[in-house]
């Protein structure tokens, strides 16, 4: 039997990338991240209910039971929430990525808006 697999914790980043997703979230990039974010959290609090599932099965089914087709869907449910942690912590990071890209795209952008305002004030100054 295999000791259940650990939830990975929130980061800070996570943290950051979703103030960053709020701040943006009046663009549809911003729109976007939120929604990627709330499948990420559905993906994680599936993986989280399929850990549980998993530890109770394996607690309750006596070991010498856990063979055969048993042990095989026993170990196919350990894959599938291997894997379905692997996606959300892929997600994760994708997210806060485009978190990232997002909030420097905002200050380029306000970089730019201020170099068309002082170049309008420079030409209307001439």
């Amino acid at each position: 039997m295999t000791a259940p697999h650990q939830a990975p914790s929130r980061t800070s980043s996570h943290a950051a990338a979703h103030t960053a997703s709020e701040a943006a979230s009046s663009t549809p990039l911003g729109r976007t991240l939120e929604q990627s974010e709330a499948a990420a959290d559905a993906v994680q609090q599936s993986a989280d209910e399929l850990l549980v599932i998993n530890a109770v099965l394996k607690q309750e089914i006596p070991d010498e039971v856990q063979t055969g087709e048993l042990a095989q869907a026993l170990q196919k449910t350990d894959d599938l929430e291997v894997k379905i942690q692997d996606a959300a912590q892929e997600l994760t990071q994708v997210n806060e990525a485009l978190a990232q890209e997002i909030a420097e795209r905002g200050e380029l952008e306000a970089k730019l808006a201020a170099a068309k305002a002082a170049l309008a004030k420079a030409g209307s100054a001439a």
